[in-house]
Formats: structure tokens, C-alpha cells, sequence
């Protein structure tokens, strides 16, 4: 490199802004599938945690907003014409800010949320709000385009979650369903259905122990009286679970149980600057560091956090021992075991101490922000620290995102 590209590196280097940080956080309570959520549209469901992420910043001005962001992984309903967008107008926000929405699958809220901590590092913006949004009970039916007129092999599809309108060019491994490509992992794992149904007790229990202390006040907002997540069943055990059928083959480990539920709900995140944050009297939750995304074979989703967290580790020349906890993203239980079993430097102690998805909910777009914002707000508790958020992704990808406190 020559001096002058040198000297330009060097100023660049004086000139970036500090690290970004997440600096507020609100988001409704998720709701089961067709439970007090549902007759909600996604829209306005975002718009509800933007309204109330605006309320409770008073030295806020809107306008000073650069953009919005936001993850959504279905978009073929009415969250289809950029929900981003409309959310922020249906919440009353200055028509002068944008929006845009983004979609990696279960990991779109996670991704919403580090492009907008990119933004705001390389000083393109200053105040960014991210998140995401996710309304599966309202997740419409689609038909396909036909060459012909009323073609006979037309078909009704659901949006809900997983695959629709295959491509008949991938292998059909590939296309199996999630839970069992998840269950497929676990069973090579030599994971059985008790240690998997388990790990739901664990979840529920401590979901609901979280609750009962108060974490969430503040943060998670009522909708319809809804006062908690409604997914969480603080009752479960291994005998209820244990009477439950597999989901996904007749002789499975993987049930509705020890999978994540389908829900609704939505996240928004006010992502800037920690001297901004200051201005506007926020005590930040933590600053997002670095982030990371792989890809594996589609079918090989479940395991995909581990090659994640690895090249986020390198990547910022960690080891499992300098992070002191674990936000993993509970798709399905034999997933995370998956995660523990492949990677046994993990302290099982630090993952997920205030429960996970399965008990609190999966709505997929929000899911990953929610998990990113749960990971800055239990390290700020805990009056510092490292996390790591990570989440496994459909069709084979993972994504790891590293924070501090």
C-alpha cells in the first residue's frame, strides 16, 4: 500500500464513529397461532412496538431518524409491500423515513439489526430502528401461476413456515421438513427423545421463572390483555410431553412439545451511536461488535450456528471461554442439542438462562432480534460482559452476532 493510501487509511480509521450500540429496546408480547394476536395484521403489528419505542424515548425527534429496518421472513400476505414501510406509517412517523425490509429466514430481526449497526458504524446514519415483525397465524394460502388456464396441478400452498413450491432441481433431502432434518441431526447425535423433551422443561421453566422476576417489564408491551408471552405453559413436564406423538415421522423423536411453536409478535430496537445515546438520557444495553453467516447443506441447518460462532470467535480472536452467555434461538431442542453436542466447550449453564423459544415463542422474522435483544439487555443486567445471539436458519444458513457490555 502506498503513503498516501496509508494516510488515508489512518484518518479513516480517527474518523469512525464509535461503536454502535443497541439503546432501547420495546416488543409486544408474542402470541400463539391463532391466539390474542392474531386478528392483528403484521402491519399494524409493527407499528405497535414502533409506537411504543418512540413513546418511551421522550428526547427523541423522530425526523432525526435515517431508516427503518426490519426483518420479515413470509411477505406474502399483508405483509407483502415492504412492511418496513408500512408499519412506520401506520405508527405515525414522519412520511420522510424510509424503510426497508429484510428476509433471511429465521434469522431476518438478527440481520435487520446488524445492518443497521453497520450503518451507523461506517457513518452513513446516525439513529437506526430495527427489528423485526412476524404474524404466522394470519400467513395466507398462495397459488402458483399456471401456463396453463385453470391448470389441474394448481394447488393451494401455505405460507406459514418451511418449504412451498419446490423447486424440483434441489435433491429432495434437501427439501425435507425442518423438524425432520433437525430430528435427522439429533439422531445422528445419538440424541434421544428424553434428553430433547427435557431441554422443554428447561425452557418453559425457566420462561416463566423470567416472568415471574420481572425481566421483561418495561421491555415486553401488552397487546389484547395479553400479559405474557402465551406460548409458555409453566406446567409442562416430561410426563405431558412425554405423551405427545412425533410431528414429523411416525417413529420421530422431534414433537410439537420440543419444537418451537408458531407465533406472533414483532421487535423494535433503536440502534446509534453511545454518545447519541447519551443525548437522549439512554442507558444502553450493550454495543453490537461483530456479526457472522455461514452456509451449510440445507438439510444440515441445525448444526449451522457452530461453523457461525466459530468464524465469529476467530474473527475477533475469542475462544467459547471469553463469552460469559449463550443466546441460541430454540427452533426445535434437538437443534440446540445439536449446537452443545458439536460444540462441548459451551457452558451449558450460560445458554438461554432466561428460557428460550420454544417456550416463548418463534415468530419468525422477530425471532432473532428478540434473541440479539435479549442477549444486550441480560449482559447490561449483569453489569457487562460478552454474548453471543446465534440462530440456525432455513436452508442451510446460520448467523452468530457478538455483543458487549
Amino acid at each position: 500500500m502506498n503513503s498516501a493510501l496509508l494516510c488515508r487509511s489512518a484518518i479513516i480509521r480517527h474518523m469512525s464513529p464509535t461503536r454502535p450500540v443497541v439503546a432501547a429496546a420495546k416488543r409486544t408480547m408474542f402470541g400463539k397461532n391463532r391466539g390474542a394476536l392474531s386478528g392483528i395484521r403484521p402491519d399494524d403489528l409493527l407499528a405497535l412496538s414502533l409506537r411504543e419505542l418512540a413513546a418511551s424515548i421522550p428526547g427523541l425527534d423522530l425526523s432525526r431518524v435515517d431508516d427503518i429496518v426490519m426483518g420479515d421472513a413470509n411477505g406474502a400476505g399483508e405483509d407483502n409491500r415492504n412492511v418496513a414501510r408500512m408499519g412506520a406509517l401506520l405508527a405515525d412517523f414522519p412520511v420522510t423515513i424510509p424503510g426497508v425490509t429484510l428476509n433471511r429466514l429465521c434469522g431476518s430481526g438478527g440481520e435487520a439489526i446488524v445492518q443497521a449497526s453497520r450503518a451507523v458504524l461506517s457513518g452513513d446514519m446516525d439513529i437506526v430502528i430495527a427489528g423485526g415483525v412476524e404474524s404466522m397465524s394470519r400467513a395466507p394460502f398462495v397459488l402458483p401461476k399456471s401456463d396453463k388456464p385453470l391448470d389441474a396441478s394448481m394447488k393451494l400452498e401455505q405460507t406459514t413456515v418451511g418449504w412451498r413450491m419446490i423447486n424440483p432441481a434441489f435433491p429432495k433431502h434437501w427439501t425435507d421438513s425442518l423438524g425432520e432434518c433437525a430430528q435427522r441431526s439429533a439422531q445422528e447425535l445419538g440424541i434421544g427423545r428424553q434428553e430433547q423433551d427435557e431441554w422443554s422443561v428447561r425452557s418453559h421453566e425457566l420462561a416463566s421463572a423470567a416472568w415471574d422476576r420481572g425481566v421483561h417489564d418495561g421491555f415486553a408491551f401488552s397487546v389484547n390483555d395479553l400479559t405474557r408471552d402465551e406460548s409458555i405453559r409453566p406446567t409442562t413436564t416430561l410426563e405431558t410431553l412425554g405423551a405427545l406423538k412425533p410431528a414429523f415421522t411416525a417413529d420421530g423423536t422431534v414433537t410439537a412439545g420440543n419444537s418451537s411453536p408458531i407465533n406472533d409478535g414483532s421487535v423494535a430496537a433503536l440502534i446509534t451511536r453511545e454518545e447519541i445515546a447519551r443525548d437522549l438520557n439512554l442507558d444502553s444495553f450493550a454495543s453490537i461488535v461483530s456479526s457472522a453467516v455461514v452456509a451449510v447443506e440445507p438439510d444440515r441447518f441445525a448444526n449451522a450456528p457452530v461453523p457461525a460462532m466459530h468464524k465469529l470467535l476467530q474473527r475477533n480472536n475469542l475462544t467459547f471461554g471469553d463469552i460469559d452467555l449463550f443466546e441460541i434461538n430454540e427452533a426445535f431442542a434437538a437443534m440446540v442439542l445439536t449446537v452443545l453436542r458439536e460444540e462441548p466447550r459451551i457452558d451449558v449453564s450460560k445458554v438461554n438462562p432466561n428460557g428460550g423459544a420454544i417456550a416463548m415463542g418463534h415468530p419468525v422474522g422477530a425471532s432473532a432480534a428478540r434473541v440479539v435483544v435479549d442477549a444486550a439487555r441480560n449482559l447490561h443486567a449483569r453489569g457487562g460482559g460478552r454474548a453471543i445471539a446465534t440462530a440456525c436458519i432455513g436452508v442451510g444458513l446460520g448467523i452468530a452476532i457478538l455483543l458487549e457490555a
